[in-house]
């Protein structure tokens, strides 16, 4: 369940009054969020501050001597906590508001038209990152999946894994076909075809999953679903810093260690404000290869940052202008051969890989006191990437080394404006253009260490022009329908060569589509709903390598349908329940999948038709405010049909990467001690078996593991240490059954869980 936000309703300003109802006020005459879990703030009294300030100033005015004080977690939201309070979002905070029962007043923002989330009818999960026992200060996405049983994961290595949401995998591979998931950092685009880039998540306010088909709000791509990555906004007015440095060590491996933080500059009278953040970590080691003589060889280093930069303009508009920049590089692949216990592997040469990326964004927005709002954002980013393959057959004499290169280029743009208007009655509507083109090229070199040669590769230019519109609208009291269509066309031209001469083009199909939803929510009480959607989503078409040596050719464009049915309860004041339970099934058409073949070059091809069945649930019990527990879990079933599936066995006519079954369970405790505050948690995450492809080839087993992690904060003021140790059991599970496509068909390839690791951390905050 999404953390909730705070839209309150107009009221009537007061020489003194509760700092609850104050706050709201300020939320109301600002057009802003605010958020709280605090359960004293309508004991405090205060003045309300002048109209005339601004939001910043107006917050840092209320809070002076309660206590309290304000973090901003997105462009007009922001989230009161103890001043000596770490950040943390809990999945169902307590709503600021003039009653305990308001909870029409939890929005969902990722809805682009402000939908209460009583009245939200699909599934939305929130994640803060640091809070997971197992993660630290620069854990990226794909470290916080094996908590979030929705989410499954490749494990190629940083920043070239795939992330898949509620069953909806094509295939363990990387190539030419756009994403099931989209990836976003706040509300910009950030990858097409290429694989989740491994950001860092360093000052990030949480991570949102939107599971999918969201092909109305989203479009082409997010069949899935989309990952929204929310970093912490510039504060206005705000000087403010932090610092983290921590150690890890890992059994039987080389040690780690990471250093990060970010700095808070108010500037122009408190009217903008500059926010940089920088990180670097090394990930340990924990691989040998005696062949090469060299041990710890997966060793990873990652460097980047961002900046960004609010200016309040007046009159209500505001600019944020960002930018991030990251790189990530191995010195080896993360596999061992397979059949010992022993974290080993033979190769005739190192298999290293980079890749980076570069992020520019601009947003411009307007709020009006009337609920309407004008959003205008465009994006731009660079993906770059190289990956070596030792490809040299088992029988070649020891100087015939033969190498298998691949290089990537992804360019994308992205512009989208809209207009949204949201009631207080429970009406919302929003009407948008979205403008998207991606050109992404892959070069492919084989042949000796040194002396490759070149062999083709694909370009595949990708353009798509949208109009959508959604609107919600209660029917009754309780009852509310939400109408929306998305109208696409898009267009898909490639080259076969990393160059591309005017000649050389293949035009690719032109797709005309629109994808609609529709969908009824009801409220049977103040705290609990069921809702029922249907959704659908496609994927564009392109040129990819085909199977042999030197051959291209078209893959067809994709479409999937989804119907959804749940039930959502909130937790009502600091303790209780809140969950949210639902049951999917989808029918998934003219599946595209990046596949490899027996002799370990790739292709591209549409398998066939896939049928998915999913039952998932999350749930939270607060029994007492400190004290919190945690469930989530995911089931499902899925079965492909098609020429690939025909040949295999009946227990792999399967998705890959979707286990039937994956759970997790949690537990954290805080109470006051040595002068300050500690916090404890564990969890339990169970992954079951998958496989790693579909079809006889590809019948990998992997997954059927557990992993425990714990974790012990100590804050008091502006110091706060951790102790944190993950695969406290040291277990040995396969996360993925792959690693080099030119050795896969002798069938000994894993890649194993990073052994028992402890990490010793601090975080300095001003």
């Amino acid at each position: 369940m999404l953390a909730p936000v705070v839209s309150a309703a107009e009221t009537v300003v007061v020489p003194s009054m509760a700092l609850e109802a104050a706050l709201l006020q300020l939320a109301a005459r600002s057009g802003t969020e605010i958020v709280s879990l605090e359960p004293g703030l309508r004991s405090i009294r205060v003045t309300p501050p002048p109209a005339g300030l601004s939001v910043e100033a107006g917050l840092r005015r209320l809070l002076r001597g309660t206590g309290y004080r304000a973090e901003r977690v997105g462009p007009r939201s922001f989230r009161v906590v103890r001043a000596s309070q770490r950040r943390t979002m809990p999945r169902s905070p307590r709503v600021v508001g003039p009653e305990p029962d308001a909870v029409d007043d939890i929005i969902v923002t990722a809805s682009k038209q402000r939908v209460p989330l009583q009245r939200f009818p699909a599934s939305i999960t929130a994640i803060v990152p640091q809070a997971l026992p197992g993660n630290g200060p620069t854990s990226s996405l794909t470290d916080t999946v094996r908590s979030t049983p929705v989410l499954q994961t490749t494990a190629l290595g940083q920043g070239r894994d795939k992330i898949f949401i509620r069953g909806i995998a094509d295939s363990s591979f990387n190539g030419a076909t756009q994403a099931t998931t989209g990836y976003y950092l706040d509300d910009v685009q950030i990858n097409y075809s290429t694989p989740e880039p491994g950001l860092a998540l360093v000052d990030v306010g949480s991570v949102e999953v939107m599971e999918g088909p969201q092909g109305t709000l989203y479009g082409a791509g997010a069949i899935g679903g989309i990952i929204r990555i929310v970093p912490n906004a510039p504060q206005l007015g705000v000087l403010h810093g932090a610092a983290a440095v921590s150690g890890a060590l890992t059994v039987a491996g080389q040690p780690g260690a990471d250093l990060s933080g970010f700095v808070n500059v108010p500037f122009a009278h408190d009217a903008a404000a500059m926010r940089l953040v920088a990180y670097r970590s090394r990930d340990g080691g924990y691989i040998a290869d005696p062949a090469l003589g060299r041990r710890d060889i997966n060793t990873t280093d990652r460097v980047g940052g961002r900046a960004a930069l609010l200016v309040d303009a007046g009159d209500g508009w505001e600019v944020d202008v960002s930018g991030l920049g990251q790189r990530i590089s191995a010195g080896d692949a993360q596999y061992i051969d397979e059949g010992g216990r022993r974290l080993v592997r033979a190769a005739r040469i190192a298999q290293p890989y980079w890749n980076s990326i570069l992020l520019g964004r601009i947003s411009i927005r307007r709020r009006w006191a009337s609920g309407l709002e004008f959003v205008s954002v465009s994006g731009i980013s660079q993906y770059d990437a190289e990956d070596h393959f030792d490809a040299t057959p088992a029988s070649s004499p020891r100087n015939g080394i033969i190498d298998y290169t691949t290089s990537r280029s992804d360019l994308l743009w992205t512009y989208e404006a809209r207009l949204s208007r949201s009631t207080a009655a429970g009406e919302s509507w929003v009407v948008g253009l979205a403008v998207l083109r991606n050109r992404d090229a892959e070069n492919r070199t084989l042949g000796p260490a040194g002396n490759p040669t070149e062999i083709i590769g694909v370009t595949n230019v990708s353009q798509n022009v949208s109009l959508f519109s959604e609107l919600t609208e209660p029917l009754t009291r309780t009852l509310s329908a939400t109408l929306g269509f998305r109208a696409t066309e898009a267009r898909v031209d490639g080259y076969p060569s990393l160059r591309p001469r005017a000649g050389d083009m293949v035009r690719g199909r032109l797709t005309r589509r629109v994808d609609p939803t529709l969908a009824l929510s009801w409220r049977l009480a103040p705290s609990l709903s069921i809702y029922g959607r249907y959704q659908s989503g496609f994927r564009t078409g392109g040129l990819a390598v085909a199977r042999g040596i030197g051959r291209v050719a078209e893959f067809k464009s994709d479409s999937i349908g989804m119907g959804e049915i749940g039930v959502r309860r909130l937790r009502q004041g600091a303790a209780g329940v809140g969950f949210n339970a639902a049951l999917s099934y989808a029918r998934w058409r003219n599946i595209q999948a990046d596949l490899i073949d027996r002799r370990g070059q790739p292709y591209t091809s549409n398998i066939g038709d896939a049928r998915i069945l999913t039952a998932e649930l999350s749930a939270d019990w607060v029994p007492i405010t400190p004290l919190r527990f945690d469930l989530s879990a995911l089931y499902t079933v899925n079965r492909v049909t098609g020429p690939l599936a025909s040949t295999s066995p009946a227990s792999n006519q399967r998705l890959p990467n979707t286990p039937p079954f994956s759970a997790h369970a949690g537990i954290s405790y805080r109470w006051d001690a040595f002068g300050g505050t500690m916090r404890s948690s564990a969890a339990l995450d169970y992954i079951g078996r998958s496989v790693l492809g579909t079809g006889r080839y590809l019948d990998f087993a992997q997954g059927r593991y557990a992993v425990l992690a714990a974790r012990t904060e100590w804050s008091r003021r502006d110091l706060t240490l951790w102790l944190s140790a993950d695969n406290i059991t040291n277990s040995s599970g396969n996360r993925f059954a792959y690693g080099n496509a030119f050795s896969l068909a002798a069938r000994a390839q894993s890649t194993p869980l990073r052994p028992a690791t402890v990490m010793l951390g601090m975080k300095i905050e001003r």
